[in-house]
């Protein structure tokens, strides 16, 4: 019988069950060691590294009861990270199989503690098993690796949401989803749904076909010097005007940008600013949350208002290099940016809600009396 000994992210039970597509009840799991071993944290993302050392021994459990089936999960969860199976002793004298890294693959930085991970990171790698292991068998692990800093974005975007304020008042009746297929992926995805859901007349809806274009989370700020009365917006070319045939390719934004995986919308926020426009806020204004569309796509906006000085800023160009980015920013006065949501002239919609959020907010950011 196969017995495998787990050290790192596999030793958190539901992660286990979500990589085996089954429960672990059947399985005989039991705490173990193992000797002339060492568990590092890796520079390079949130999780272990198991790394040889004569004088250490590793924490973990043996697990036991595993099929093919569960191994050929396993392997292919863990091989596109080029993790291979190694035999090993356990303090115990048993012989186990451990998925080892190849020797200096990862940069490591001190010991790597499962509680802190588990508090920290779980809920994300839970939820990015679940999309790796929907290609089990059908997408090569080499191509998982290719996708992974995308579908840990996706996950972090799924933990973000049962946090969300919004809510209050709506219907939360059932919702059966009968089929659930990844018609495609790539920077984003696009999932095609076959659903039944209550009704307000508390009935049941036929079965709906609907997609639904899957996103990560975006952190959108509008920088505001409130003694120049003066903003900062960015142009760069779109997609979407691309997609559309619209003429005007290069589309006037505030400052934006996908939330990283375990980073919190507000710190995107400050992050975005620097790379985009080399800017520091003194503070920021949480305006708001909320969907791009909420009847087809999960790409959901942190909406801010960002407090700088503005007077000593020109307009620059600026952008991650590495990431595509070519970005222009503009000064202008409020009254300008006013102008143009008024003339609808502001084609991007959080520009549209930033500007009146703004003219709403503007007397008391300023310190002023309320001219309306």
């Amino acid at each position: 019988m196969t017995l495998l000994f787990f050290y790192g992210t596999l030793r958190h039970i539901p992660l286990l069950e979500c990589v085996l597509g089954r429960s672990t009840d059947p399985l005989q799991i039991q705490e173990a060691v193992l000797p002339g071993y060492r568990v590092l944290a890796a520079c390079d993302g949130p999780f272990p590294v198991l790394e040889r050392d004569e004088t250490a021994q590793a924490h973990g459990i043996a697990v036991s009861g595993l099929s093919k089936g569960d191994m050929a999960r396993l392997t292919y969860y863990e091989g596109g990270f080029d993790y291979d199976l190694r035999t090993l002793s356990l303090g115990s004298g048993d012989r186990a199989q451990v998925y080892v890294p190849t020797p200096g693959q990862w940069r490591t930085q001190g010991v790597w503690d499962l509680s802190a991970w588990a508090q920290d990171w779980a809920a994300l790698s839970v939820n990015a098993a679940e999309e790796v292991m929907a290609g089990f068998g059908t997408v090569p692990s080499d191509v998982i690796v290719k996708r992974f800093p995308r579908i840990r974005a996706r996950a972090w975007a799924r933990v973000l949401a049962q946090r969300s304020r919004h809510g209050a008042g709506v219907l939360t009746g059932n919702v059966d989803l009968l089929e659930r297929r990844r018609a495609l992926t790539n920077f984003f995805a696009m999932d095609d749904l076959k659903l039944r859901h209550e009704t307000f007349d508390g009935g049941t809806s036929d079965v709906l076909d609907r997609s639904v274009f899957i996103a990560s989370d975006a952190a959108i700020v509008l920088p505001y010097d409130p003694v120049s009365d003066c903003v900062l917006l960015v142009e760069q070319i779109r997609m979407g005007p691309i997609g559309r045939h619209d003429p005007v390719m290069w589309q006037l934004e505030p400052v934006a940008g996908l939330v990283d995986p375990g980073e919190e919308p507000e710190a995107a926020a400050h992050r975005e600013a620097l790379e985009e426009a080399a800017l520091t806020f003194s503070d920021l204004e949480a305006v708001g949350e909320c969907y791009a569309s909420p009847g087809c796509t999960t790409e959901f906006y942190h909406l801010f208002v960002g407090l700088c000085d503005l007077s000593d800023v020109t307009s620059r160009i600026g952008g991650e290099k590495s990431e595509g980015e070519d970005i222009r920013s503009h000064i202008m006065s409020f009254d300008a940016l006013l102008g143009m949501a008024e003339a609808r002239r502001t084609a991007n919609a959080p520009l549209t809600l930033l500007t009146y959020w703004l003219a709403h907010h503007r007397a008391r950011l300023r310190g002023t009396p309320d001219e309306g």
